[in-house]
């Protein structure tokens, strides 16, 4: 009986010491890990080997530096081969103007759309450390195969000759194998690019914790400053130095310092590896969408109450949580929405299944997704502008007098650096300067709201395309007409121009996204939604350029002209100036769409 009761003691200490261990684990996960889409937030922080974070040896400036090295070098590799890869597919590749141009901005626009299978992988598999580990690898063997083929003649067209009966250059385009190679090593980076980028950004914002912690507000913000001084940066290396290095010892060695260089961004992102602050992924991010689309639906019938607050779920929300709710769910706005929240009381104690019963944080998310598309679709004209800047501008640069001193010529893929030149200077001075002035005149914490700055964007990137018209009009009759050759500074305004539009852009819709998003789940995903706009951008771009050629040229055959305005190689042939004024009137088009979505979003209390 003694040692009974000796072992029923021990039982009973063993028990205690269990159940003290399970109330100790369950304090960890309310504070650490929260659901998001199940009422509360999600703040989950590990190290490198799954355990709690420490505050004092993870996370922080220090650690988000190894992130910033990162993106600094992987936007040097990828700029370094998508600004010039125009001039690679026409030279190398034999494809015509037209079609290397379709092909440049269709490379671009899968990079930034795959930008959403990086986002999704991180946040519901993977986490954004081994995303970005994985991934990137797959971009650094495409960059390698590249150069393999830039480098060994076999797997190229034969060069360009002038064996024709009519003395003109027959070039041969790439087909086949040759081209299969290409076009795999070109998606390979586009691959390893697009699920990378998103996970940079947020893998670098997880090293700041704002809520435990107010002062590392003020440092996630400076964070977000350096990542786009960190982009700017790489981008004019990349358009200078690795430019330069592509046009004096060919597209082989150019391609091969990418490699080299993607390589450093690996390293640097390991190297940190001790000191972050690790994210787990969660289940799938788009499950928690899903479910309150059907409980609407399924709900369709029942009526809202008129009280927010007896909604599933907006009890469980901390105050200042449930201050925002009360206005957010009395909007009008996707106002069915609500009624996935309806929890029907008929008198059992059944437990409704999550498909037929959200809560009001599942429905504010699913709100505020809804919302942000019209902004976002606004700006894909501006990245259609963009394009232009990438591809067409480069040739009409090539176009042009490159001498700057009797030994020195300017690649004309070098222009692009110019935003990125102004980039460096304004956005310091925009933080240390306009926003505190802005500040005291509006009393917005930013100076101007997001909404704002992305509208300046807009109004200004009109004026690019106006001053690259009328650039492009007095170049081309310059050369018809009088038979000179302008310098290429002449076609500097609208990259300058651009360069401040891009600031405001840019800028601001990263930060419109990250301020309007909940805390917690979907962070690499949401910044991943961003990049869609580059995305769609580029393949309207490429849509334009089709149907301009299809529409003019066939304009052009009842009129016995020679053509479209972008079906040559030769832009003295070529209406280049038509095409852009098009786009000038396209662009202000955009903007007053703009300001009519931004209005109908701010009048939302989701916005405040």
């Amino acid at each position: 009986m003694a040692d009974d009761r000796r072992l029923q003691q021990g039982n009973n200490l063993i028990m205690s010491k269990v159940e003290s261990l399970e109330s100790s684990m369950n304090d960890y996960h309310r504070h650490h890990h929260h659901e998001l889409m199940g009422g509360e937030e999600v703040v989950v922080t590990v190290d490198w080997r799954g355990r709690p974070s420490n505050a004092t040896k993870h996370g922080g400036m220090k650690a988000a530096s190894f992130v910033l090295g990162l993106q600094s070098f992987e936007i040097m590799a990828i700029a370094a081969v998508g600004n010039n890869l125009i001039t690679y597919v026409i030279n190398e590749m034999h494809f015509s103007l037209s079609k290397s141009a379709n092909i440049v901005t269709n490379f671009i626009g899968t990079v930034f759309l795959l930008a959403l299978v990086g986002g999704y992988l991180s946040d519901s598999y993977l986490g954004s450390f081994w995303t970005m580990l994985i991934f990137g690898f797959v971009e650094l063997s495409g960059f390698i195969l590249l150069s393999v083929q830039a480098h060994l003649p076999q797997l190229k067209p034969p060069p360009c000759n002038n064996s024709t009966a009519v003395g003109e250059e027959y070039c041969e385009e790439a087909k086949g194998f040759k081209a299969l190679i290409f076009f795999v090593a070109l998606y390979l980076v586009a691959l390893g690019s697009g699920c990378v980028k998103p996970n940079m950004i947020a893998h670098g914002a997880d090293q700041f914790n704002p809520a435990d912690n107010p002062k590392q507000s003020k440092k996630l913000s400076t964070y977000f400053n350096a990542a786009y001084f960190a982009f700017s940066v790489g981008e004019l290396i990349a358009l200078t130095l690795l430019v330069w290095v592509q046009t004096h010892s060919g597209m082989d060695v150019g391609f091969g310092v990418s490699a080299a260089v993607m390589a450093m961004g690996l390293i640097c992102l390991v190297s940190g590896t001790l000191y972050y602050r690790n994210k787990p992924p969660q289940r799938s991010i788009f499950t928690p969408i899903a479910q309150v689309f059907v409980a609407a639906i399924l709900k369709r019938k029942q009526v809202c109450p008129s009280n927010p607050h007896l909604l599933h779920g907006s009890q469980n929300n901390d105050d200042a949580f449930s201050s925002d709710i009360d206005p957010f769910l009395h909007s009008k706005k996707f106002r069915f929405l609500d009624k996935a929240c309806i929890k029907i009381e008929d008198g059992s104690n059944t437990k409704e299944s999550p498909w037929r019963l959200c809560t009001v944080t599942q429905v504010k998310q699913v709100k505020v997704l809804l919302s942000m598309i019209p902004i976002l679709a606004s700006t894909i004209v501006f990245n259609t502008i963009l394009a232009q800047l990438q591809t067409f501008s480069v040739q009409q640069g090539s176009a042009m007098d490159t001498q700057l001193t009797k030994s020195f010529h300017i690649p004309p893929a070098s222009l692009q650096s110019i935003p990125y030149i102004i980039l460096i200077f304004l956005v310091p001075l925009y933080d240390a300067f306009f926003i505190p002035f802005a500040r005291k005149l509006t009393g917005n914490e930013s100076g101007i709201s997001p909404l704002q700055r992305i509208g300046a964007g807009l109004f200004f990137a009109t004026f690019s395309m106006i001053s690259a018209a009328v650039m492009e009009q007095k170049r081309r009759e310059a050369a018809v007409t009088s038979n000179k050759t302008l310098s290429i500074f002449w076609i500097t305004p609208q990259f300058l121009i651009f360069g401040l539009s891009e600031m405001l852009t840019a800028v601001g819709l990263i930060e419109f996204f990250y301020k309007q998003s909940l805390k917690g789940r979907m962070q690499a995903f949401l910044t991943a939604v961003t990049y869609c706009s580059y995305s769609f951008g580029f393949y309207l771009s490429s849509l334009l350029v089709s149907l301009v050629n299809k529409i003019t040229s066939s304009s052009s055959s009842s009129t016995g002209s020679h053509g479209g305005w972008l079906s040559d190689n030769d832009l003295n042939k070529d209406r280049l100036d038509l095409f852009y004024w098009l786009l000038a009137g396209l662009s202000f088009l955009n903007f007053l769409n703009y300001l009519f979505w931004s209005k109908w979003y701010s009048q939302s209390p989701s916005s405040s």
